[in-house]
C-alpha cells in the first residue's frame, strides 16, 4: 500500500509544476492549461484523503467530482474567451491582452 504522504508530494510537485506554468507563460491556452493542472492536485488530495479516512463517506469522491465538473466548465469558458480574443486581436499572447484599458 502506497503511503499518504507519497500521494501528498505527488499531488503538491504537479501543483508547483501548474503554479509556474500560470505564472511564466505569456499564451493564454498555456495559462489554462496551468490552471488545469492545479485543478488536477486538488483532485488528487481529495481523493488520497478520502481514501486514508477512516469514515467511509464519499465525500471525496463527491467532492472530486465537482472539481471535474468545475474544471470542465473552466475550460469551456476559457477556450470560448480565447477563441473570441484571437478573433478579434489575432493574439493569445496574455500581455497584449489590454481591452479593458483605457
Amino acid at each position: 500500500m502506497v503511503p499518504l504522504s507519497w500521494y501528498l508530494m505527488f499531488a503538491a510537485a504537479l501543483f508547483s509544476i501548474g503554479l509556474f506554468g500560470v505564472l511564466t507563460r505569456r499564451n493564454a491556452i498555456a495559462i489554462l492549461l496551468g490552471v488545469e493542472l492545479m485543478l488536477n492536485a486538488v483532485n488528487i488530495n481529495l481523493v488520497a484523503f478520502w481514501r486514508y479516512s477512516d469514515v467511509m463517506a464519499m465525500a471525496g469522491q463527491v467532492f472530486a467530482v465537482i472539481v471535474f465538473a468545475v474544471a470542465a466548465a473552466e475550460v469551456s469558458v476559457g477556450l470560448a474567451l480565447v477563441i473570441s480574443v484571437y478573433r478579434r486581436r489575432n493574439t493569445v499572447v496574455a500581455d497584449e491582452l489590454d481591452m479593458l484599458k483605457w
